[in-house]
């Protein structure tokens, strides 16, 4: 908690400091356009890789594999997109970041190798665990049973 209320008051300080620092070098109102320009491109770039994710995600989806990485990527996406609507010129930076396949996949492979990030498995897997036995291909039996010799056929 502290280190959010601490980024809460040192970001804007410095985007101020970097805002005004830019705006005494090229003039205000192009630096507000420039601010303008990167919320635009980073938008369409969000666009962009969101979809490319997506697709990636829904193929994995229809050969019966779990999108763990596309869902990972798809909260840095909006995570970066947040930064970019941010006016200023570090939170782009950082939000460009969160938007390159490069520096995007880099981030999340550094998140799970620091070990602060918590997956849940599945039934199946559990089971699996558990008991060691196997699931049978995947593939899910539906139907009814009832208990022979319970309660409630003694009634």
């Amino acid at each position: 908690m502290r280190v959010l209320l601490l980024l809460f008051i040192v970001v804007p300080v410095v985007e101020m400091l970097v805002l005004i620092k830019v705006g005494s070098w090229i003039g205000a109102f192009p630096t507000v356009g420039l601010v303008l320009l990167t919320a635009v491109i980073g938008l369409n770039l969000l666009r962009q890789q969101g979809f490319s994710t997506l697709m990636r995600a829904r193929s994995k989806l229809q050969t019966g594999e779990l999108p763990a990485q596309e869902m990972l990527e798809g909260i840095v996406l909006a995570v970066g997109g947040a930064l970019l609507l941010t006016p200023g010129f570090v939170t782009d930076a950082f939000g460009f970041c969160c938007l390159l396949p490069v520096t995007r996949r880099a981030m999340i492979a550094a998140v799970l190798r620091s070990g602060k990030f918590m997956a849940y498995t599945s039934t199946s897997q559990s089971y699996y665990q558990q008991t060691g036995e196997r699931p049978l291909n995947g593939d899910v039996i539906d139907g009814e049973f009832r208990r022979e010799g319970s309660n409630e056929e003694k009634k």
